[in-house]
């Protein structure tokens, strides 16, 4: 139809220019090369053709496509001849070239007459009379193959034929008019014993037409048409034919190919003698026999069967073609069968239903068909009869066609019972067949069972249906239970498929003997039962009793459920979950428990026998339900799914009303039988498929609509069934908690309000039965639950606040619940509020608000004494610290852990036991495996005091209790790296941050409260984000606590630096603020420093980075106060460096250079002469007479510097090198007028000896005690007692004699705190208050480079740190260990040296108290000093020993502050 379209649209197009492709070579052969050809250049031109099959038939395409087919089309009914000119050879004759051979094809009657418009060149083209084919030019063997197609009335045939004329064509058109054929060809359409023309090629004999009666066709006709005509002449007379008619033959040869097309005409000829069967009736038999050898293609069927009946009724009286006639009957039908010919099936019915008249022949038929049944074990019948059972649905068609044919004619009187004999005879042959032994006939015995099912529909027409069902029964009866088991249940599913099982007196037959069959497949004793095909037949059968036009089923369902009901359960209980079929038996008992109705189910508990077979069968039952329901279809087969829920949940209805009935008594309570069904009402209401909440609303709209919401149907019963326990209730606690609050928390208010009460039921329940009067194995119980469900996602808000209202409520009007069951609803609802930020902040970006979450559950947990769940949140807690890389936090944190269990033998509970509590540990092992671990996380923390510490206790188990040498050494080893890690590595100190969390947008354990944070290593302010606009935050100081094992000992910084920043809980911030009118001239007469110290719930470091503030308490410094303790950081750090100097000669001297330069040859307006200007006048002693004891001691600090400056001038010059000479003569010069002047107005002080000694450990190396400024002080003004156990050694050199020690009382020292310290004086309006060692090394070396030692100005950083130590008047002042001064830059031009990571007096990189290696590269430089925080906004300009003037400016808020403002005391080598 396309073809024709793009015809019609080529006509349209512009006309395309053709080219010779080959001048001599015929069409087939030029398609041919361009088939060939892969590439071929087109240039753009030729025809594109596509093709299409129109399904249907002429009238349905014309109705469907009206616009592919318009035009007229071949109708049925006709003869149609496709004839295919293919070649020929043709004499040039006297031409010397070959000729131009034009075909010209017609159709003639034997008359000679030409048949007109039987020729169609084409689909959708008219008939015409002639055909003319292409021409080929010059081609002596022209390949037209063109095919055309001839349509010719039957009736018309036998006196037809095709005649082939041969006609020369001239170029020149006035020859070419008249030219005439030279050639003539014909074929006859019928041959002579009546068949057709064969289809094939045929080679034609071409007559000269130059004779006159060449064109008469009953001269012709006379003559043989094909070359094969003359051969089988030739074999007839065995000589040679001779042409020598009228009309002479030429030497041309020529072939054509014929399709003949025909429902009526054959080219058979065994197929047209039984056709014509009546002029041959004693060829019967052969043409029987050869009928049965005919291909399909070549029958005729309706002719054929009306044939074969034919034969078969006109010989009714006889038997002798019977057989021959079934069998040739089997034959045509087992052809229609073949896939190639079932188009013709249709044709097959059309003729049994309105063509068949044979009204006998089902006796026949019959009679044929029990003849070879009964006589199977012949092999000559048994093929035969092989087949019959293949074409047995259309016998029986004819046969019961025939029946009612017979019946329509005759009635019921003519034959009697004969037609009903010959079935129950036959099915009796069947029965006695397949009751043979296996091996005898087993292909026979397939093909009956396969087959016989087919004929059940059409036989119930002629027979009784209740008659057919008993003989279809006994049919299957007839098989032994061990063979063709398949087979037999494949039958008995089509016989269930049929109509005959639709009746109920037929089902009544049917059913018993498929319940037999399929339980005794499904018995638990079945050796191998066929689980496939048992599904199949059930399921089959559910289907049918299903079905609205099927009858009463009722009595039919009670069968099944009495027979297979129990077996199904049973073989879903035993299949694996990955088995294929457990879907379909699922399918099947789920049918099955939907059509029992609720006198079925009391009906089939009534069957059991016992209590006990109950029982059995509700516990299959329940454990079934809850493994199957919901998980073993798809979940997105949402109404397969639903539909089971809804089954279910009226089975378990039914059953709950047997627990009522049969096992609610006390003699007959069944506790697990109570157990599993609780277990299964739960499981059902918590199933995802019923959970609303999780579908679209449409979705949820539509499951409400068919199905409602089962989880309150179910709910309630929970609720109803549990209430019914009475006295039975304490068993199920605290096993039911667990189950029941999950009932709780589905977000469906309904069933919470329902089921919530339960709780305060098992409350009162085990209150009342516990020898206590306590209900705590219920609180314990739900507690663990509710920890696991809320963690898992359940719970929310509202059930937050409806548990505590609904327990109030309830508790509150409960006579002795009053108070204990207030304090559970109320902690339940603390713990669901910490459980639920737990849960919600566990998907927060922020590792600290998950760490705090965790901390509060803990501490909940903690104070509840619930160690499983607390252990199970701290390595919570501690997976959280690892991944930020917190290992500090982390050993506290496991450490916890291990402060629960004992050094004993005692095997530890499963609870204590980490990770799945598998292996088997004793406390002991446990605990030593937890300090192996706490160990490990210290020193990556660099917590090294703290490792020795637990190393000591585990050291002490190996050497004492377990007697463990080895681990014993190898702790010891460990231990002595973590004492030189201590004096040797490099630990930088971490900053601490206060931040105060304000907003209502923060969650609850953060809102209005202040915590302390403990940052990373050089992490500072700016550096510390915790990425909210609600928060405070600012740097604080650790307040020092020094040990009492260290108190007035000579302790090395190293040892003493842990201390300042760890083991703390106060930190201090430091703000500076003026009382009174600006003095222009000094600044720091009315300067004060306001002083916070926060005190943490927990000390540092803990098992958080951060604690929350307890207390706040401030406290105001006077000036006063403040230059005594800047004064006594200054000569604390001068003496402390003096020493060092004087102890390692290796170290730079430019920091004590720096140093020396600051005190002796101070700036202007530097110096300690502001003091006196503001503190040492007669106006300011008159107007504070109580200051007179802090002026004598700020005077008696200004006279101890004398003497520490003399040792370190002393000293600079012993190491000064010839560029510094100028310096240091400057130094001299400027220290002897400042000598002169401090002695003449201070009085002279001199140091003992006791503080300039060096103390010389075992190994000869020089241990460098720490000296503070008091107790410089103190040992200074008291020298004339005995050092011998002062704890203090020095290296310095002094020309006084030995010191005496101080005594307990004469101490008067206060600790404080770094910040403390750090925020006595205000900076303002200055660039720096001090600037780290590194600080100088980067900020100050150009200028050292540039300007020569005696013109070197005094660096502005050279300035007194924040490490000062503040005396207070009373009985006994106490030693401050707090923050020495900033450290000074080291010289340019001496070689770097590590950085020390302690920073606590005034050092430079290079002052150490151990040998440094020359060369050795510095450390990343920090960013500030900690201190400066403490003072935000008042850069200060400041050189010792008092501070700069200070401008006046209102005081900022608290700047970020950088950690290299630090102060540095200890180095360590790289």
């Amino acid at each position: 139809m396309e073809t024709y379209i793009r015809q019609r649209q080529l006509i349209m197009s512009p006309l395309i220019p053709s080219r010779v492709i080959g001048e001599n070579e015929p069409l087939t052969a030029v398609f041919n090369k361009v088939i060939a050809t892969r590439e071929v250049n087109h240039k753009g031109q030729g025809l594109f053709v596509t093709l299409k099959l129109l399904p249907g038939d002429l009238a349905q395409v014309r109705k469907d496509y009206p616009h592919f087919v318009d035009r007229s089309q071949l109708s049925s009914g006709k003869w149609a001849s496709q004839k295919s000119s293919s070649q020929g050879e043709f004499d040039r004759g006297k031409k010397k070239t070959p000729k131009n051979v034009e075909l010209i094809l017609s159709v003639h009657d034997d008359e000679g007459n030409s048949i007109e418009k039987v020729i169609f060149p084409g689909a959708g083209y008219d008939g015409i009379s002639e055909y003319k084919s292409v021409i080929y030019y010059q081609v002596k063997q022209p390949c037209w193959n063109e095919t055309v197609k001839v349509t010719i009335p039957i009736e018309d045939v036998c006196r037809c034929h095709l005649r082939v004329m041969f006609r020369h064509r001239s170029s020149q058109d006035s020859r070419d008019k008249s030219e005439k054929p030279f050639g003539m060809a014909f074929v006859r359409l019928m041959r002579g014993d009546g068949t057709t023309l064969k289809d094939g090629r045929h080679g034609l004999i071409v007559y000269k037409v130059d004779v006159k009666k060449a064109e008469d066709a009953k001269v012709y006709l006379t003559l043989p048409a094909t070359c094969a005509e003359v051969e089988e002449k030739e074999k007839q007379t065995g000589k040679t034919f001779h042409h020598s008619g009228v009309i002479p033959v030429t030497k041309d040869s020529f072939q054509i190919a014929t399709l003949t097309c025909s429902t009526k005409l054959t080219q058979n000829v065994d197929l047209l003698g039984l056709l014509n069967w009546r002029s041959k009736p004693e060829d019967l038999d052969q043409i029987l026999q050869r009928l049965m050898e005919v291909e399909g293609g070549e029958i005729f069927l309706q002719d054929t069967l009306d044939a074969l009946f034919n034969i078969m009724m006109e010989t009714s009286e006889k038997d002798t073609y019977d057989t021959l006639v079934f069998d040739a009957l089997v034959f045509i039908i087992t052809l229609i069968g073949d896939i190639k010919f079932q188009h013709f099936n249709p044709v097959l019915e059309t003729y049994i239903n309105k063509h068949f008249s044979a009204t006998l022949a089902y006796m026949k038929l019959t009679s044929v068909l029990n003849y070879y049944v009964g006589h199977a074990e012949e092999s000559v019948l048994s093929e035969r009869l092989y087949s019959a059972l293949k074409a047995l649905k259309y016998l029986f068609r004819f046969i019961v066609q025939s029946r009612v044919l017979y019946l329509r004619f005759y009635g019921n009187s003519e034959d009697g019972d004969a037609f009903f004999n010959s079935i129950r005879s036959l099915f009796l042959s069947f029965n006695t067949l397949m009751d043979r032994p296996l091996d005898e006939g087993v292909k026979i015995k397939g093909a009956i069972l396969k087959y016989l099912p087919s004929i059940i529909n059409d036989i119930q027409s002629a027979f009784d249906p209740v008659e057919l069902s008993v003989l279809l029964a006994k049919f299957i009866e007839s098989i032994p239970d061990s063979q063709l088991v398949r087979q037999k249940l494949g039958c008995l599913c089509k016989m269930v498929e049929s109509d005959l099982f639709r009746q109920p007196d037929c089902r009544d037959v049917f059913l018993p003997l498929v319940t037999d069959q399929l339980s005794g497949q499904l018995d638990d004793h079945s050796c191998k039962p066929d689980h496939e095909a048992c599904a199949q037949l059930l399921s089959t059968v559910l289907d049918n009793l299903d079905r609205k036009d099927v009858g009463p089923t009722r009595g039919h369902v009670q069968l099944i459920m009495e027979r297979l009901l129990r077996r199904v359960n049973r073989t879903v209980i035993s299949m694996e979950r990955s088995s294929p079929l457990i879907g379909q038996y699922l399918a099947c008992m789920t049918a099955i428990l939907k059509q029992m109705d609720d006198m079925h189910y009391a009906h089939y508990i009534s069957t059991f026998k016992t209590r006990q077979d109950i029982v059995d069968f509700l516990m299959e039952t329940f454990i079934m339900f809850k493994d199957l329901m919901g998980d073993v279809f798809p979940a997105d087969w949402m109404i397969m799914n639903l539909v089971q829920m809804q089954v279910f949940l009226r089975a378990i209805n039914q059953y709950s009303d047997v627990l009522n009935m049969y096992f609610l008594d006390q003699a007959h309570f069944e506790l697990q039988l109570w157990n599993n069904y609780f277990h299964l009402t739960v499981a059902f209401l918590t199933h995802k498929t019923l959970q609303l909440e999780s579908f679209s609303q449409e979705k949820r709209n539509k499951i409400l609509n068919r199905y409602g919401d089962m989880r309150k149907t179910i709910g309630f019963k929970i609720g109803d069934m549990w209430y019914n326990l009475g006295p039975h209730k304490m068993k199920f606690i605290p096993a039911m908690v667990g189950p029941i609050l999950e009932v709780t928390l589905v977000p469906e208010p309904e069933i919470r309000k329902a089921t919530i009460p339960i709780f305060f039921d098992m409350m009162q329940c085990e209150h009342n039965f516990s020898p206590g009067r306590t209900f705590e194995t219920f609180e314990n119980e739900l507690i663990t639950k509710l920890d696991q469900e809320v963690e898992g996602g359940r719970g929310d808000e509202q059930y937050k606040v409806l548990l505590e209202k609904t327990l109030l409520e309830h508790c509150r009007r409960h006579r002795y619940l009053s108070q204990s069951g207030e304090e559970l609803a109320l902690l339940l609802s603390s713990l669901l509020e910490n459980l639920l930020a737990y849960r919600t902040i566990t998907h927060d970006e922020s590792p600290e608000h998950r760490m705090s979450c965790t901390v509060n559950v803990l501490n909940f947990y903690k104070e509840k004494k619930r160690e499983d769940i607390y252990i199970r949140y701290l390595y919570k807690l501690r997976d959280l610290h690892l991944d930020c890389e917190n290992y500090t936090e982390a050993s506290y944190t496991l450490l916890l852990h291990a402060e629960l269990l004992e050094w004993s033998d005692k095997p530890c509970a499963p609870h204590l036991i980490p990770g799945d509590g598998k292996h088997v540990w004793t406390q002991q092992e446990l605990k030593e495996r937890l300090i192996q671990e706490i160990i490990c996380y210290l020193d990556k923390g660099k917590m090294w005091e703290k490792a020795i510490e637990l190393g000591k206790q585990l050291a002490k188990m190996h050497e004492s209790h377990m007697f463990d040498f080895m681990e014993l050494s190898q702790l010891l080893k460990k231990q002595a790296g973590f004492y030189e890690s201590i004096m040797h590595a490099m630990r930088p100190q971490p900053e601490y941050f206060a931040v105060g969390y304000y907003g209502l947008g923060l969650p609850s354990f953060l809102r209005n409260k202040m915590f302390i944070y403990r940052g990373k290593e050089y992490e500072w302010l700016e550096d510390f984000s915790l990425n909210s606009t609600d928060i405070q935050c600012f740097t604080v100081k650790p307040v020092l606590t020094v040990p009492h094992q260290f108190k007035d000992k000579g302790v090395p910084e190293q040892i003493l630096n842990y201390y300042r920043t760890n083991e703390v809980d106060q930190f201090s911030y430091s703000r500076p603020f003026r009382k009174g009118e600006k003095d222009p001239d000094n600044e720091f007469a009315t300067m004060w420093i306001e002083k916070t110290t926060y005190i943490t719930l927990y000390r540092f470091p803990g098992i958080l980075k951060w604690f929350e503030v307890k207390s706040a308490t401030v406290e105001e410094i006077s000036p006063l106060a403040n230059a005594v303790e800047t004064m006594e950081m200054a000569n604390e750090k001068l003496s402390n460096l003096v020493q060092q100097q004087d102890c390692d000669r290796s170290l730079s001297i430019n920091p004590l250079s720096m140093l020396l330069s600051g005190i002796v040859d101070p700036a202007v307006m530097g110096g300690f002469s502001n003091y006196e200007k503001a503190f040492f006048t007669d106006t300011y002693i008159q107007e504070h007479p109580e200051d007179h004891e802090r002026i004598e001691v700020l005077k008696q600090l200004i006279a101890l510097q004398i003497p520490l400056l003399a040792d370190g001038i002393r000293i600079h010059g012993e190491k000064t090198t010839e560029p510094l000479k100028p310096l240091h003569n400057r130094l001299v010069t400027c220290f002897q007028d400042l000598r002169e002047k401090v002695e003449k107005h201070y009085g002279v002080i001199t140091l003992p000896c006791s503080l300039t000694e060096r103390k010389k450990s075992r190994v000869g190396s020089v241990v460098m005690p720490y000296i503070l400024s008091s107790t410089l002080r103190r040992m200074s003004t008291v020298s004339t007692l005995s050092n011998a156990s002062s704890g203090l050694s020095s290296g310095s050199a002094s020309s006084d004699g030995p010191s005496c020690i101080s005594s307990q009382d004469d101490r008067r020292t206060s600790v404080l705190s770094r910040s403390e310290e750090d925020n006595r004086i205000a900076r303002k309006n200055r660039k720096e208050w001090s600037v780290s060692k590194s600080q100088v090394l980067l900020e100050r070396q150009s200028d050292a480079d540039e300007t020569p030692p005696e013109k070197q100005q005094r660096p502005k950083s050279l300035q007194l740190g924040d490490r000062r130590l503040t005396l207070f008047h009373g009985a006994s002042s106490q030693l401050s260990l707090s923050n020495p001064l900033s450290p000074l830059p080291s010289s340019p031009n001496t070689p770097h040296t590590p950085r020390s990571s302690s920073y606590s007096s005034l050092l430079s990189d290079n002052d150490v108290n151990y040998i440094d290696t020359p060369g050795t590269p510095p450390p990343m430089p920090p960013k500030k000093h900690p201190h400066e925080i403490d003072n935000f906004g008042f850069p200060s300009e400041f050189t010792p020993p008092l501070p700069m003037k200070i401008e006046s400016k209102p005081p900022p808020p608290p700047p970020k502050t950088r950690k290299s403002m630090c102060p540095s005391y200890e180095h360590t080598p790289h």
